[in-house]
């Protein structure tokens, strides 16, 4: 059986449609009721920071997959994810499952050239320091022995269903209704964003293979481009004229004022006005997988998602 924890997010929800295409048995977990058919699919309730739910949820588990997102916010994430990692890792080794931490690249901090599973961790950010400090959490028991677990790496997502990405919010459902579209930073800065679906695909294929466990992956991801480039691919797809603000970090600053999510979001400007370059050969090579494009998935998202407004 495979068991997500956080289920209900975007990769998770990727994720539940390839395990069912598969004919996988499934359990979702999370603290709402979800609406997920099928017949090979369960749903349980469970608090992340409370270990016998976790335990609870997690027995008869084969693979667990832990894509939890919490409310964006560094004091939060600072209480709370240690207490869920450590309660996940206690899960793991009292049921024997493998896990699978879905994470982001935060712990990385500013990289000049291309970010590799190989790239130090060097946070510049408190919530750069909370995914370091979990991320080692985790690899700890791993070389203990104690556990058989993997880390899947993506760069900032794209393709999500509800609005949850900058560049669905900021870009595409912009061009989609059309109106300006806004750029955090630096438009000429490269950067490369990670296509949902092939999250979801990316992520089943590591539950798949045990013979992946007890390292980290980055997620298959289209090389990274310039903000502009972007901006006239996505105006293109849905025909209008690539008009665009620049968001520059006063404005975060200002908008924190009255946003607390906004307010988050500052610490992280450093990734928009400096080249983000993720790497995924070393996944794209061990599983024969090409990223797509983001010429196709736009295409994609512009007649299902976020269809153009007549």
């Amino acid at each position: 059986m495979h068991t997500i924890l956080g289920a209900g997010g975007a990769v998770a929800n990727a994720l539940t449609r390839e395990l069912l295409n598969n004919n996988q048995t499934i359990r979702l977990v999370s603290r709402k009721p979800l609406q997920q058919a099928g017949k090979n699919i369960t749903w349980k309730k469970a608090d992340l920071l409370n270990y016998n739910e976790v335990l609870e949820a997690v027995k008869g588990s084969t693979v667990i997959y832990l894509t939890a997102g919490l409310v964006y916010n560094k004091t939060i994430w600072q209480q709370q994810w240690p207490v869920i990692m450590q309660n996940v890792i206690n899960a793991a080794k009292d049921t024997g499952a493998r896990l699978i931490f879905f994470d982001n690249i935060y712990m990385y901090g500013l990289v000049n050239g291309p970010i590799t599973e190989d790239t130090p961790y060097n946070p510049v950010s408190v919530k750069g320091e909370v995914r370091a400090k979990i991320a080692d959490q985790l690899m700890d028991e791993v070389k203990a022995g104690n556990i058989n677990a993997s880390i899947a790496r993506a760069a900032d997502f794209y393709g999500t269903e509800n609005l949850n990405s900058f560049l669905d919010m900021m870009v595409i459902d912009k061009f989609a209704k059309k109106q300006r579209a806004q750029w955090v930073g630096d438009v000429n800065k490269l950067h490369n964003f990670s296509y949902i679906p092939d999250m979801g695909k990316a992520v089943y294929l590591l539950g798949q293979n045990p013979n992946s466990d007890n390292q980290i992956w980055h997620m298959p991801t289209a090389a990274p481009l310039r903000g502009k480039q972007f901006i006239e691919i996505i105006a293109g797809a849905y025909n209008v004229a690539p008009k665009y603000l620049s968001v520059k970090k006063f404005m975060l600053q200002l908008f924190g004022l009255f946003d607390p999510l906004v307010k988050d979001t500052v610490e992280m400007y450093y990734q928009y006005n400096h080249d983000y370059n993720f790497n995924s050969d070393k996944f794209e090579k061990a599983f024969d997988f090409k990223p797509t494009t983001y010429q196709a998935g736009i295409k994609q998202l512009s007649e299902t998602v976020y269809r153009p407004t007549v």
